[in-house]
Order: structure tokens, then C-alpha cells, then sequence
């Protein structure tokens, strides 16, 4: 690894600073946050600025915020973003932890469509490729995702399908009781499937956001029943979580939703 630049490591620090609070800064901000002289500061800031990497307020003397430049590289590293690539690599990630099978989904009408997945490398573990599509009531991703529709797109789909249908004697087919079942997924910020999609297999998910923070995808953990337990759910769940947040964090999510 060649020697980093402290100029440039320095001028990043300034440019992340702009990430917290409300955006805004002063140079004696910045020297108190990143306990640099005034000195450097100023000279980082006035250059900063000059390539429009922050812009004065012009209401608010002597306070910055991030410059069109700023959006410009944002803006072209999101059009850059495969989901399914950075779903991959997250998934990866996460497998490499619990030894589990993870998926990440998206939403297609009623139905889930698996973008990645990486196998655990225990004998017995869930059958399944990326392509697959199964219905969404059915999987912890496609209930968490379905969860984050409003009610009335919500309603409308479910109308338009019709009949829901089982695909194991666990399989929720009631649509009231469906939709009871997503209200406490958006009160828990966490799904789960128990034997639902397939009889041998419970499987948790958490919400993978975009930079706008609206739920996109989500992340998956399935677990033979001969590995699950409520103890290991609450660890998945958590760890699912985790590698959901991480997942949103590529795809530019900050914070905040819609």
C-alpha cells in the first residue's frame, strides 16, 4: 500500500464532516472538529470551494455546505451501482459469518425475484438460485418488502391477485391475516418465515434501502429447522439487519425515509 497524502486524507476529512447535522459548517467548525491549524483550514476550504467542492451561503457569511461537485460524483457513482453485484458481495459477507444461505430480493408484483445468493457450506442447507421466483407472502423477504408498500398499493395488489396461494401448510392465504402479519413486520423492522416457502427451512430479513430511503430490496437468512432455534433467530435477525444496512449504505442511503 503506497503513503497516503495528508493533504487529500485531510481535505476528505472536511468533505465528511458535511455529512452530519444540518449540513452547514464555519473553517472554525472544521478546526475544532478535525483539530487542524486555522491555517490549514482555511487554505483546504478556500480550495475546496474554488473547485466548487463547497459553496459559501451567501445568508450566512463564512459557512459552507457541499458544492454541485459533490453531487456530480454521487450522482455518477449511483448510475455505477448494480444491486445484484453489491447484493452478491454483502450476501458473501454475511454467509461467511453464519454459515447460512443469503439471498437478497426485489418485488415484482406479488411475487419475489432472487437477485444474488450465497450458500452455506453445510450439507444440509436450503436448495434455491438467483433468478427464482416465488410468492412474496410466502418468504421473509418478499413480506418485508410488501411491508414497506403503502396500504392502498398494497390492497390493489392483493386484489389483483386473487387467491393467495400456499406453498406449504404454514403458508399464509388469508389476506387479512396477511396483512396483520406485515403490520407487525413494520412495527419489528424485521421479517421472518417460519416453514412458509419450504417445510424444512425458517428464514429472517431486513430492509435494504437506496439513497433515497426507500426499501428496494431485502436480505435474507434461511436455516434448516434442524439448526433453528429463538436464540438463533435473534442473532440472524440481527445480523440480517446488519448486512441490510451495510447493503443500503452502497447503494447510498444516509439516513432518513420515504
Amino acid at each position: 500500500m503506497g503513503r497516503l497524502v495528508p493533504a487529500v486524507t485531510r481535505s476528505l476529512d472536511i468533505l465528511e464532516l458535511f455529512l452530519e447535522g444540518d449540513g452547514t459548517l464555519s473553517a472554525p467548525d472544521i478546526t475544532r472538529k478535525l483539530q487542524l491549524p486555522r491555517t490549514t483550514v482555511h487554505e483546504l476550504v478556500t480550495t475546496l470551494a474554488a473547485r466548487n467542492y463547497l459553496v459559501p451561503l451567501p445568508d450566512q457569511p463564512g459557512r459552507y455546505r457541499l458544492g454541485v461537485r459533490t453531487y456530480q460524483l454521487g450522482s455518477r457513482y449511483e448510475e455505477q451501482l448494480d444491486l445484484a453485484a453489491e447484493g452478491k458481495d454483502v450476501a458473501r459477507q454475511v454467509a461467511e459469518t453464519c454459515d447460512e444461505t443469503v439471498h437478497v430480493a426485489i418485488l415484482e408484483d406479488m411475487d419475489v425475484i432472487y437477485i444474488a445468493k450465497v450458500d452455506s457450506t453445510h450439507a444440509v442447507r436450503m436448495v434455491s438460485a438467483a433468478g427464482r421466483r416465488l410468492p412474496a407472502h410466502c418468504t421473509s423477504v418478499g413480506k418485508m418488502l410488501l411491508a414497506a408498500l403503502p396500504a392502498e398499493e398494497l390492497d390493489i395488489r392483493i386484489e389483483e391477485e386473487g387467491e393467495l396461494a400456499a406453498l406449504t401448510h404454514n403458508s399464509i392465504t388469508d389476506p387479512d391475516a396477511l396483512r396483520a402479519a406485515l403490520a407487525e413486520i413494520r412495527e419489528r423492522g424485521v421479517a421472518t418465515e417460519h416453514r412458509e416457502s419450504n417445510p424444512d427451512v425458517s428464514c429472517v430479513a431486513a430492509p435494504v434501502r437506496d439513497s433515497a430511503g426507500r426499501i428496494v430490496a431485502a436480505l435474507s437468512i434461511s436455516v434448516p429447522m434442524i439448526r433453528w432455534s429463538e436464540e438463533r433467530e435473534d442473532e440472524l435477525s440481527e445480523l440480517a439487519g446488519k448486512g441490510a444496512a451495510d447493503l443500503s449504505v452502497r447503494l447510498g442511503y444516509r439516513g432518513g425515509t420515504r
